[in-house]
């Protein structure tokens, strides 16, 4: 039987394809019981072609919900369908956070800000370089370039392995980003205060080949937006090599406070409670 806190307040969801193994509902769970507050947060799958629909079941309210996440594959078309996206979501051409006002759907994206927020809380100081280097360019590499672009780097080094995606990250996200090709890396590390790992690499502990951080500034940050295990290779051997790392996890729960303050009226904290319950169910469930 639901909470009767559940049944008064807002409802807000994460949709997805697959979208059971999403952390997200315990999150939000998590903030909604510690802030004593009503409505409830849940993970309801949606398959592509059904999208369209939800998506205008959620505009004439139908559906129930006051807004919520979007994760793999719909953040794109989430982006194109809502009424009001705004300015970031508008130059990532994709969307994670939906919520209703004013009777039109509004759309944000809020990976970018998660991302910085959980370098700040773990190793304030980490934007006090000029050049950062990006080791992938898929999409999970856009609003982390937005992001590293829009705090004050003054140039941002994308490396892949296909270099055309990285020139079209270069064209979209400016002058201050540069593309290389993968046998670029370690001359662009030289001097680079910040290494963002946005590949698979290493994700579920797999084997990654050796990277020499060596040519990176003595204070450099590295960082991995992987973060199952929550030391992932990458990070192991950059702390071998004596320099700072920051997992990845603080991305997922920084990225879920606008959301929740759009939804619920207020803006919750990432505490150490919250994170040690996520630790808790990815150890719980080996993954």
């Amino acid at each position: 039987m639901d909470d009767s806190r559940e049944t008064l307040g807002p409802k807000a969801f994460v949709t997805g394809f697959p979208v059971k193994h999403s952390r997200s509902p315990l999150i939000h769970g998590y903030w909604l019981k510690t802030l004593g507050l009503p409505g409830s947060y849940r993970a309801h799958e949606v398959a592509p072609a059904a999208f369209p629909d939800f998506i205008a079941s959620l505009k004439n309210g139908s559906s129930g919900f006051t807004g919520g996440n979007v994760t793999i594959p719909h953040k794109e078309l989430a982006f194109r369908l809502a009424d009001k996206p705004d300015d970031l979501a508008h130059e990532l051409g994709a969307s994670n956070t939906l919520w209703l006002e004013d009777g039109l759907l509004h759309a944000t994206n809020t990976d970018g800000c998660g991302f910085t927020a959980n370098l700040d809380e773990r190793h304030p100081g980490w934007d006090r370089h000029d050049t950062a280097v990006v080791f992938g360019a898929g999409g999970a590499s856009r609003a982390i370039i937005q992001a590293v672009r829009d705090r004050g780097f003054r140039e941002i080094h994308v490396v892949n392995r296909t270099v055309e995606r990285a020139r079209e990250l270069a064209d979209r996200f400016g002058p201050k980003v540069r593309a290389h090709p993968a046998g670029a890396l370690t001359e662009v590390m030289h001097g680079a205060g910040l290494f963002i790992n946005t590949t698979s690499l290493g994700m579920d502990g797999e084997a990654v080949p050796l990277i020499d951080f060596a040519p990176l500034a003595a204070d450099a940050v590295v960082t991995d937006i992987v973060y199952i295990p929550l030391k992932t290779p990458i990070l192991r051997q950059a702390e071998e090599q004596g320099l700072s790392v920051v997992d990845g996890l603080g991305m997922l729960l920084h990225q879920a406070v606008p959301g929740f303050e759009k939804w619920f009226g207020k803006r919750p904290v990432v505490d150490a409670a919250l994170r040690a319950l996520i630790v808790a169910d990815m150890e719980a469930h080996s993954c």
